[in-house]
């Protein structure tokens, strides 16, 4: 019996780990279905403009407001960036393996070196994250979610900065 009671702990914990990895790398993500408005830049006076592209792939969950990636095209390159808003703390996250467009590696070494310019696409899409927006030479374009320096605080418990919005009400 003490055999039988193992080998069942052992399939449990084998069969819920699968479970969790499943869930954590496949299960919550949902392919976004472009609809030519789904790449926005935030220009030098705060407008945001619509950017025309190609190739367009996205995920997103709604588990997480900092889960979407996308990856697309654009001819929005070199001296056109220069209308746009830099985003100096560009931190692109990592994704699941399997959405294969998306390097968060590359993105971040092509910031680092230069190779790669990172812009504001919306600030606070929600409360506390910026949709951020990193451009390649070549027309590769990324975006991410990043939480900003509203939300770090925020979310830790603690009152909004001076300048930055007042957070939602609690439900």
């Amino acid at each position: 019996m003490g055999k039988f009671l193992a080998a069942l702990i052992v399939i449990c914990a084998v069969g819920g780990g699968g479970l969790l990895y499943y869930l954590q790398v496949y299960g919550y993500y949902e392919t976004i279905v472009p609809t030519g408005e789904d790449v926005i830049l935030t220009d030098l006076t705060g407008a945001e403009d619509l950017v025309t592209y190609a190739d367009f792939q996205a995920i997103d969950a709604y588990s997480s407001p900092i889960r979407y990636r996308a990856c697309f095209t654009t001819d929005v390159t070199g001296a056109a960036l220069d209308s746009y808003q830099p985003y100096p703390d560009a931190e692109p996250l990592e994704a699941p393996g399997w959405f294969d467009c998306y390097d968060a590696d590359e993105i971040g070494a092509a910031l680092e070196d230069g190779r790669a310019r990172a812009v504001l696409s919306v600030k606070n899409y929600v409360y506390g994250v910026d949709r951020v927006a990193a451009i390649f030479p070549d027309g590769r374009g990324y975006v991410w979610h990043q939480i900003n320096h509203c939300g770090k605080v925020v979310f830790d418990g603690r009152p909004a900065p001076e300048g930055c919005p007042p957070p939602p009400s609690e439900n």
